[in-house]
């Protein structure tokens, strides 16, 4: 899109995203998404899903079975969309996103946000970490060089699914009131909720895609065209979620074991695992990288936040540290138990 106003579009041009399509909307963060969608009232929404799911989408939410080996019957799915938002688990093969995005483009899809949610992959040190962040800059450049735009969502690690996960991601083994500090505890990281990004997507789907013309000067989703978004909800610490847990739960810190193992043995140990074949080393190796103690995971400093902008509320840490001990409680498991 060369001409920066909606004055001087084609014939036909809508100024709003109407249709969106997801893939993933009974997903960790696909679900929130979805939800919020369709709160706004402004949207219809779309789910694609695989053969044989069992997920369920949010009520209010069309559903389409698509063959992701079959890029006609993509095509078809997506045809008459305006935006495609892809939310993947990490047990999806890792050419699915490719193979959506090139239905997206000959589906003629306007705008897609990909499958980046989490921490700053553009900032180099990240991107050149060895981990799989390094195919943002290619991903990208893919979908602009089929006519498409992209809006990446960058939230950091989501704070409760992450406290839960275990002690490869924030250090915390909840059942045995233990917690593996990198480095000495102190370093601060961005993180947000599922619920704040949720609001985040959809928020920025429901702007004008253009100013009107040259008077115009309210808020439009071409402020983040090819480019990230950047939004958190709180710049902590490992010590800072104990802190809370201990506030929400009633524990004495005396309950709990506290160690400590340097950010750089974690990371070398994750990759390691990953090399060996343990895919779950690549959650070790993410979450310690992200605190080394140089700030690579404190983007808030480097780049500034979108709260404002998109009037996002702010988020209560205990509340959500309670939410994140119903999940523990309910069981919750990435992998075998998401409810």
């Amino acid at each position: 899109m060369t001409n920066q106003y909606a004055k001087d579009q084609l014939a036909g041009f809508s100024n709003r995203i109407q249709r969106i399509a997801i893939v993933g909307a009974a997903g960790t963060v696909g679900k929130p998404i979805t939800e919020e969608l369709l709160r706004t009232g402004q949207h219809s929404v779309t789910a694609l899903t695989r053969i044989g799911s069992t997920s369920q989408v949010p009520a209010g939410v069309q559903s389409i079975t698509v063959d992701y080996d079959d890029e006609a019957s993509l095509v078809r799915a997506l045809q008459g969309q305006d935006c495609l938002i892809i939310s993947l688990s990490v047990r999806t093969p890792r050419d699915t996103q490719s193979k959506l995005l090139q239905a997206a483009s000959q589906a003629g899809i306007r705008h897609v946000m990909p499958n980046v949610w989490g921490c700053d992959v553009t900032h180099p040190p990240l991107a050149d970490s060895g981990l799989n962040w390094g195919g943002f800059r290619d991903l990208v450049a893919g979908i602009e060089a089929e006519g498409m735009a992209w809006t990446a969502l960058i939230c950091g690690f989501w704070y409760e699914h992450s406290l839960v996960l275990g002690p490869s991601a924030f250090g915390f083994d909840l059942s045995a009131k233990k917690l593996i500090l990198n480095d000495d505890g102190n370093t601060k990281v961005n993180v947000s909720t599922l619920a704040q990004c949720g609001r985040a997507v959809a928020t920025l789907l429901s702007l004008p895609v253009l100013p009107e013309d040259e008077q115009d000067d309210q808020l439009t989703m071409s402020r983040w065209r090819n480019k990230p978004m950047y939004i958190s909800d709180f710049l902590l610490t490992q010590r800072d979620m104990l802190a809370s847990w201990l506030r929400v739960t009633g524990d004495t810190a005396d309950s709990w074991t506290i160690e400590q193992e340097p950010s750089q043995s974690r990371y070398e140990r994750g990759l390691e695992s990953v090399k060996q074949g343990d895919h779950a080393g690549l959650v070790l190796a993410m979450y310690s990288r992200v605190f080394f103690p140089n700030g690579d995971g404190n983007y808030e400093q480097r780049q500034g936040l979108d709260n404002n902008l998109l009037r996002l509320p702010t988020e209560d840490l205990d509340e959500h540290t309670r939410e994140a001990k119903l999940m523990f409680d309910r069981g919750y498991n990435y992998m075998t138990n998401r409810n």
